[in-house]
């Protein structure tokens, strides 16, 4: 079956949209982007170097690509901008936040499955 989905040429359409629905957010448009957004917001605090950053990235893209519409999601590096994750708090990573209203609803520490993370999402849409 996963062999299908390599051959399919629009799963690989569906994947690369998906990546599409995740931005880069920084310390200096999170303000805008994030804590001015009408929608709920999910920031996904991340590093390159970061193994389970890695594996939960496809499931922090297929989140965003499911709640396209419904909720924003974003990802800040954290060797990037240390202000925000800083200012929340982020001590390890991954670390998921939602924010709804410019206001931290949700923390989400590590890798986690998909459900759990739109469990948490869906309080807030």
């Amino acid at each position: 079956m996963a062999g299908d989905a390599v051959r399919n040429p629009v799963a690989g359409d569906v994947a690369q949209s998906a990546g599409a629905a995740v931005q880069e957010v920084t310390d200096a448009n999170f303000e805008q982007s994030v804590l001015k957004s009408e929608q709920p917001v999910i920031v996904d605090f991340w590093a390159t170097w970061c193994g389970p950053c890695k594996a939960l990235s496809p499931i922090v893209d297929e989140v965003a690509h499911a709640y396209t519409g419904k909720a924003k999601v974003y990802k800040m590096d954290v060797d990037r901008n240390n202000a925000t994750p800083m200012r929340y708090g982020v001590r390890g990573i991954p670390t998921l936040l939602i924010f709804k209203g410019g206001k931290v609803q949700e923390q989400i520490v590590g890798y986690v499955p998909k459900d759990t993370i739109q469990k948490a999402l869906d309080k807030h849409v």
